[in-house]
């Protein structure tokens, strides 16, 4: 029972920390760049919202798959196909909790308007120095809100992780596909051991949410 929660913790916590290094400066991008088309590229990162878990899967399975290009660089790189591997669960990962980081990061970078970065300016501070000294602890209440939904939305994945990494156990068998197989063959104890856990946890997702939401209204 404990290799699936470890699994899916392993699977959570490099997928949180790959969606902040990608998310933060593509969030601020978004929220301060003045090109026509960000609302496009907005919209691509968004599209995880409200695709069907099984349609993205499916379209990574192919794109991912050993016959496409991508499936063929891979190979070349890791030595093995991506669909069915732990390295393909961290892609598809990424790419389905994206929107979950990227939106409420861009949303605190636009609560704390221009003045900030305006002052900055005025003091000589570098735009390099102005992002990591001004931005980003503003940004804070913001940044930490996409880590915990990024993190929690990569744990609670089932059918993308089902679809691009299977049922393989100690390889792709996460949390939330241990708990669909134990209900499968009726093993009602484990999961209701499993599923209580993962009630206790999205609890805490949303009392910590709550909380950094209300500090972020009070630093405005």
């Amino acid at each position: 029972m404990i290799e699936p929660i470890l699994l899916t913790l392993k699977l959570a916590g490099l997928t949180t920390l790959i969606l902040m290094i990608l998310g933060t400066p593509l969030a601020w991008w978004l929220a301060r760049s003045q090109a026509w088309w960000k609302e496009g590229i907005g919209a691509i990162v968004a599209l995880p919202l409200v695709l069907p878990p099984t349609v993205l899967g499916f379209y990574l399975l192919i794109a991912l798959g050993p016959n496409s290009p991508l499936g063929q660089l891979a190979i070349s790189i890791f030595g093995h196909s991506l669909p069915f591997s732990f390295t393909g669960l961290v892609i598809g990962s990424v790419i389905y909790s994206l929107p979950f980081v990227v939106q409420p990061v861009r949303n605190a970078f636009e609560a704390m308007g221009h003045k900030p970065l305006e002052a900055a300016a005025t003091l000589r501070a570098s735009p390099l120095d102005s992002f990591f000294n001004v931005a980003l602890p503003l940004a804070r209440p913001g940044l930490l809100t996409g880590a915990v939904l990024g993190f929690a939305h990569t744990v609670g994945e089932f059918g993308v992780v089902l679809m691009i990494g299977g049922n393989i156990p100690g390889k792709t068998k996460v949390l939330s596909i241990a708990i669909y197989d134990h209900v499968e063959s009726l093993e009602w104890t484990q999961a209701h051991i499993l599923s209580a856990g993962m009630l206790v946890f999205s609890f805490c997702v949303i009392l910590i949410m709550m909380v950094s939401e209300k500090r972020m209204r009070k630093g405005r």
